[in-house]
């Protein structure tokens, strides 16, 4: 995924989520600095970053809210039943996207050939700039006493830093 930086930190029973704000168009035009691509969902309950193709997440980021609903806000039940739908979709299968998406008991990277995967370590990344983000994160977390937003705000700086499809126009949500 080239565009986007997604990153999710647990610690202390607190989860932070951090999204970049930049929209790249091909390979080399900055559209927009400041988007937001991280959302609270489901009465604020429920946190939800997405990382791809702008139309292709925001298409996925509302069937999860809908699974959301159905589900009654069961975020594990929601994940599973999206991903089933994701690989057997005709339409769905084509989209290029990944969500990260955490409530108070677990968080959840969503992948599109139905992948519902919970990291060990309570870090997840996702998008270009990911990769980066999840290595300042876990250094972070194993060496400082710094809380789930300071982190990840720190390594998406971070990642911003090195990745050029990501830039420090952060977006930090907290639950």
């Amino acid at each position: 995924m080239r565009g986007t930086t997604i990153l999710a930190v647990r610690r202390d029973g607190r989860t932070a989520f951090a999204g970049d704000g930049q929209i790249t168009l091909t390979q080399n035009t900055v559209m927009k600095h400041t988007a937001k691509k991280v959302r609270r969902l489901y009465e604020g309950k429920v946190l939800a970053g997405f990382a791809g193709g702008a139309a292709d997440a925001l298409a996925l980021l509302e069937r999860f809210e809908g699974k959301l609903e159905e589900s009654q806000g069961k975020l594990m039940r929601a994940a599973i039943n999206l991903a089933k739908e994701w690989r057997t979709d005709k339409l769905l299968r084509r989209l290029e996207a990944m969500l990260v998406v955490a409530d108070t008991e677990c968080l959840l990277v969503i992948a599109g050939s139905g992948e519902v995967i919970e990291p060990d370590d309570g870090i997840a990344a996702v998008g270009s700039g990911g990769p980066y983000a999840l290595a300042a994160a876990r250094a972070l977390l194993k060496h400082t006493t710094h809380d789930a937003a300071t982190i990840a705000r720190e390594a998406m700086q971070i990642a911003a830093s090195i990745c050029v499809y990501t830039n420090d126009k952060l977006t930090v949500e907290e639950l």
